[in-house]
């Protein structure tokens, strides 16, 4: 098990081989331009609770969500800047945004990994975290000798993963035993044309 310290410097990639390749890279976005995102869309009406069905019953989702396509004409400010930020660090020309608001310890996203059969091939998913520090575990699946890694996503962080991690790892935040404050991801994936 590797853990990861949040005072690294530059990019740091944590895997690069034939099960994929994963780059985390602190102060991406500037900590006051960060806290400001941040400010606006956690106070935006854009979130929504889903429901799912999990032991036999229909539970809330640990968490808030919302999602826009990167075409949509009224992409809220500031979703418009940081898909443009995406883009320029990754040279990629995402069309989604998917967003998650964990609004305490309490909130969490089981280990999983994205629906490969909404990715178009070839493209990976930026993640960009705002908001409190969270810990994202990474471990492999089970097909091949463990590898995990704890990621703590510091705000203003942008963590880029290959589309073939997805096959080969699965990744998720836990739910913490520790008060923490509101954290927001912004996923940046290229989806199918419909």
């Amino acid at each position: 098990m590797s853990q990861l310290s949040l005072f690294t410097q530059g990019p740091l990639v944590l895997l690069d081989d034939a099960s994929g390749r994963i780059v985390y890279e602190e102060n991406v976005i500037g900590a006051q331009e960060a806290a400001r995102w941040h400010e606006r869309l956690l106070d935006s009406p854009i979130w929504r609770q889903q429901r799912r069905m999990m032991y036999e019953r229909e539970l809330d989702v640990p968490r808030l969500t919302s999602h826009f396509s990167a075409a949509d004409p009224g992409l809220p400010w500031p979703l418009d800047v940081a898909l443009e930020r995406v883009r320029a660090l990754t040279g990629e020309r995402f069309n989604s945004i998917g967003l998650n608001l964990y609004r305490n310890e309490h909130d969490s996203v089981a280990m999983h990994n994205d629906r490969l059969g909404d990715l178009q091939e070839g493209h990976p998913i930026a993640l960009i975290s705002l908001g409190a520090t969270r810990r994202m575990h990474i471990r492999n699946k089970k097909h091949a000798a463990a590898r995990r890694l704890d990621l703590d996503l510091a705000p203003g962080s942008l963590l880029l993963m290959s589309l073939d991690t997805q096959l080969h790892y699965d990744h998720g935040i836990p739910k913490q035993a520790h008060p923490v404050g509101p954290r927001i991801s912004l996923a940046f994936r290229t989806r199918k044309p419909e």
